[in-house]
């Protein structure tokens, strides 16, 4: 298995870029059709838990906008062959003075690439 093909670091680079984007303009739709829509998908936000792209969708509807002024920092996008990949990333905002840490494992599923795990937290800035 080759690690980091550059074709496939752009792919996967360029959704995240579009999960990005999709997270804050509070595209929904977006952020959903990234997100692999079955019962195993896993996220653990910052104060919930969602189990399923069911729970997904449901907590999104309802959950606030990450603030407009939210930067990224430390992005590393790391590629296993063509299918399968992690993507971790610091955040910064004015909302809070902590500092946000993103991890994803993305996996590509018909044909395009889908979040299929994903866990965000917050610590102090060290």
């Amino acid at each position: 298995m080759e690690v980091n093909q550059p074709e496939v670091v752009a792919e996967v680079r360029a959704a995240f870029v579009e999960y990005e984007r999709a997270l804050v303009d509070n595209d929904i739709d977006a952020m959903n059709a990234l997100f692999w829509h079955t019962p195993e998908t896993v996220r653990y936000g910052i104060a919930e838990i969602q189990h399923g792209g069911e729970a997904i969708r449901a907590w999104r509807a309802s959950c606030e906008p990450v603030p407009k002024s939210r930067t990224l920092h430390r992005t590393v996008v790391t590629t296993f062959g063509g299918d399968y990949a992690t993507v971790s990333t610091e955040f910064t905002s004015d909302a809070t003075a902590l500092l946000g840490r993103q991890m994803q494992t993305w996996a590509k599923l018909d044909g395009g690439w889908k979040i299929v795990a994903a866990h965000v937290s917050l610590i102090a800035t060290p």
